[in-house]
């Protein structure tokens, strides 16, 4: 019995050993495979026009309201002297609303 063990140990470990060394190789050549291949690959095409992604124009430049003409200008200033001596519009709702409507 001692000899048939002894055999099957040996048997074991030669197969474990070859297996072992195997995959290495196999493992090894497969890198270097990959390397040819992407040394020798041609280069990347460019996506066809219908799969490329979408290109958007950039949104408009934000420009603020043309400010009112001079005659409306001072029309207003005069409903705001109105509403303030009316007491509609305290006093800083009044320079508020002055500074907004000359613009400084």
């Amino acid at each position: 019995m001692p000899g048939l063990l002894r055999g099957l140990a040996r048997t074991a470990l030669v197969a474990g050993t070859a297996t072992a060394v195997s995959n290495r190789v196999s493992r090894r050549q497969a890198g270097r495979w990959a390397a040819q291949e992407a040394e020798y690959a041609p280069p990347p095409q460019y996506a066809p026009p219908q799969y490329a992604s979408p290109q958007y124009a950039p949104p408009p430049e934000y420009a603020p309201p043309p400010g009112p003409p001079a005659g409306d200008t001072i029309a207003q200033l005069k409903e705001l002297g109105e509403l303030r001596s009316q007491g509609v519009l305290t006093d800083a709702e009044f320079e508020q609303q002055k500074a907004r409507i000359l613009g400084s």
